[in-house]
């Protein structure tokens, strides 16, 4: 037992390793810098690659993969939970592919949207691996909280509109996780809720701060003192979800909700949608004047950009604007 401790103490991201790829697909890191591999391709066009990015702890199995599309998608990029065994159960190894995913992509300007969805049926995201954590003791749980924390900071931080697509269970970090995207879609069979007060504890990942801001301070009070569990009509009613439909013979009616919302994302202008996220997102957190002052900056910063220039361009021409994101 104390050598499995030992173990599971271990910093995951030390007994990784990069699942292999062709050499003119690799990427290396050095320092922190992705550095191409002699004879590989430009970032732009690997990110257009049929091989996609896969990490995988030594002698185990990927727990959180990426999927870029393709054709008329390109541009969209599917985050992969699929953590069958655990119900994609916030664990270590889960949490730290998460992160280092998430940070591939907020330095990837061929993204425009990213879906956030699951591959394990009837599940989003179970919230906390509490088999994991009955062997932290307090600092080590509070220091792995802490580390969930951050990874939601992160995945909220991300440059491009984040999309969590919801057909199956939702419940503490897993909800927190679907709370730090910028939109939500949910079967009407889905469950979600911030279930901590039931174990004794209380939201951790940012769910006692986003929730307040999404469905206002009197209701996620309520949802969170009582534990609540809501489906998918509930929470559009709610305003949790920006849209909910029924559940299909598949299980991924919320996924392609989410696609069909990413896609209607896709065609604006890259730089526009950036900006206007940044400033939604900075403006909420200060003073009206603040918030005008800050919109005003986003603004000057999309005055010089070619889209602009196109879009103006296509409107006097009667035509599709053509964006290439500069």
């Amino acid at each position: 037992m104390a050598a499995v401790l030992r173990r599971l103490l271990v910093p995951i991201c030390s007994r990784w390793r990069p699942v292999a790829v062709p050499l003119k697909h690799r990427v290396l890191h050095r320092a922190g810098a992705p550095l191409l591999a002699k004879g590989s391709r430009s970032p732009a066009a690997c990110s257009r690659a049929e091989s996609r990015w896969q990490h995988t702890q030594v002698g185990g199995s990927v727990e959180v993969d990426m999927k870029r599309l393709e054709g008329q998608d390109e541009g969209i990029v599917e985050v992969l939970m699929c953590r069958h065994q655990a119900r994609n159960a916030l664990g270590h190894v889960f949490v730290s592919q998460m992160r280092e995913l998430v940070s591939t992509l907020s330095s990837d300007s061929a993204v425009r949207v990213v879906i956030f969805r699951s591959l394990v049926p009837g599940v989003f995201c179970a919230g906390a691996d509490l088999k994991e954590r009955a062997l932290m003791n307090n600092s080590q749980s509070d220091l792995f909280v802490h580390g969930l924390r951050s990874l939601m900071t992160q995945i909220a931080s991300l440059p491009t509109p984040t999309i969590a697509a919801m057909d199956g269970v939702a419940l503490g970090g897993g909800l927190e996780l679907a709370l730090a995207c910028d939109l939500r879609t949910a079967s009407h069979s889905a469950q979600m809720g911030l279930i901590e007060t039931t174990r004794g504890l209380l939201p951790g990942a940012g769910g006692s701060q986003r929730l307040p801001r999404m469905v206002g301070v009197t209701l996620a009070k309520e949802l969170i003192f009582t534990g609540r569990r809501v489906g998918g009509q509930t929470a559009l009613e709610m305003g949790l979800v920006n849209r909910a439909v029924e559940a299909n013979q598949t299980g991924d009616a919320a996924y392609k909700e989410a696609l069909a919302l990413a896609r209607e994302i896709l065609p604006q202008a890259p730089v526009a949608v950036r900006l206007a996220k940044e400033a939604i997102n900075r403006g909420v957190e200060v003073d009206i004047g603040s918030a005008m002052a800050i919109e005003r900056m986003c603004y000057a910063r999309v005055i010089p950009t070619r889209d602009r220039k196109e879009g103006m361009a296509a409107f006097i021409e009667k035509r599709p604007p053509r964006y290439i994101g500069e």
